[in-house]
């Protein structure tokens, strides 16, 4: 079972891209390290305040792939940072 998510988040907090950077890089290795997932970032990769990542999971089971993308976006959530503002989650 596959389950894959797009989210997309604001940081109000960082002004350049070099700052963004580091938000996304830190975030991106913690949940990569973490929960085992595929991450990159989808697009908005040339404005500071915005950006959408690409997550993926696969289980055998659909209950833990959604566990682990739950999880993830709650990491997320915990980052001050950034705020999650879209994100749709699909199972594949």
């Amino acid at each position: 079972m596959m389950m894959y998510a797009e989210v997309e988040c604001m940081m109000y907090e960082g002004h350049s891209l070099k700052s963004k950077r580091s938000i996304i890089k830190r975030l991106m290795a913690k949940l990569r390290n973490n929960f085992n997932v595929a991450i990159t970032e989808l697009d908005y990769h040339d404005l500071w305040q915005r950006t959408k990542l690409g997550i993926v999971t696969i289980s055998t089971s659909h209950t833990h792939a959604e566990q682990t993308i739950q999880e993830v976006l709650r990491v997320i959530d915990s980052y001050a940072e950034l705020e999650r503002t879209i994100t749709d989650v699909e199972r594949v």
